[in-house]
């Protein structure tokens, strides 16, 4: 049964057209996940009960008068529960997406019907409980723009290097999950101390920025390397003075 279930959750997210469909759907399913969970484990004890000769109708109506009582003491716990489904029906955020929260930023690692727990770049996990996920960013259902300076030397000829960017941005047009048409190159951004810096900008999805600038960066001297641009780096001229002897 647990490997059917199993098979089944597998073959519902991996039907999703796109990346993040498949993502919204692992967090429906862990979702009702969640809430199956309970509610099998109050059909186990009540099963269990009855085995035992216990007037579980009886249990069930008095337990509509305790269930006031505790409904009462859990209030968090139901707002977590209310707040969990808001969530998902309002797409606040799903399981994969990046989310700021009172300055703490990480990807969504895990959701359920009570909490929902955050992992930074440092490892740390924040877990917050629904009910306070009143104001949070979410930073991956939107593009990323990667700003990229190159810097050149001033000996290389203006159109020779903007023909070896046309080259680079077509390279990082065929990198995954770059948006082809908003690859652009921008012009001369500086004229610096040693450098003619060139701007190129890269559109891409939100949680992909960091690896298509180093991906980006890998393609930039690679191609400056093959036409012979040079990118100027710091150097120190030393010179020694002969003391005159008399």
């Amino acid at each position: 049964m647990s490997y059917i279930l199993s098979a089944l959750t597998k073959k519902i997210i991996n039907s999703g057209k796109s990346a993040l469909e498949r993502k919204r759907r692992k967090t429906i399913v862990e979702l009702f996940q969640n809430i199956f969970k309970y509610i099998i484990f109050v059909i186990v004890v009540l099963f269990i009960l009855e085995l035992y000769g216990v007037d579980t109708k009886s249990l069930i109506a008095g337990l509509g008068i305790l269930g006031a009582v505790v409904g009462l003491a859990m209030q968090d716990t139901m707002k977590d529960f209310i707040s969990g489904i808001t969530i998902m029906l309002e797409n606040y955020y799903i399981v994969g997406d990046y989310v700021t929260y009172n300055n703490f930023t990480g990807e969504v690692i895990s959701f359920g019907l009570k909490s929902t727990r955050i992992k930074n770049l440092n490892g740390e996990v924040l877990i917050l409980a629904n009910r306070n996920v009143t104001e949070i960013i979410n930073i991956s259902q939107k593009s990323a723009d990667v700003i990229i300076d190159i810097p050149v030397a001033y000996e290389a000829k203006v159109e020779k290097v903007e023909k070896a960017i046309e080259e680079i941005l077509e390279e990082i047009k065929k990198l995954d999950k770059v948006y082809k048409n908003e690859v652009t190159y921008l012009g001369i951004n500086k004229l610096d101390n040693s450098s003619v810096n060139y701007r190129i900008k890269i559109s891409c999805d939100q949680d992909s920025q960091w690896s298509i600038k180093r991906s980006s960066l890998r393609i930039i001297k690679m191609i400056l390397d093959k036409q012979n641009i040079k990118i100027p780096y710091p150097q120190v001229e030393v010179h020694n003075a002969k003391a005159n002897k008399n």
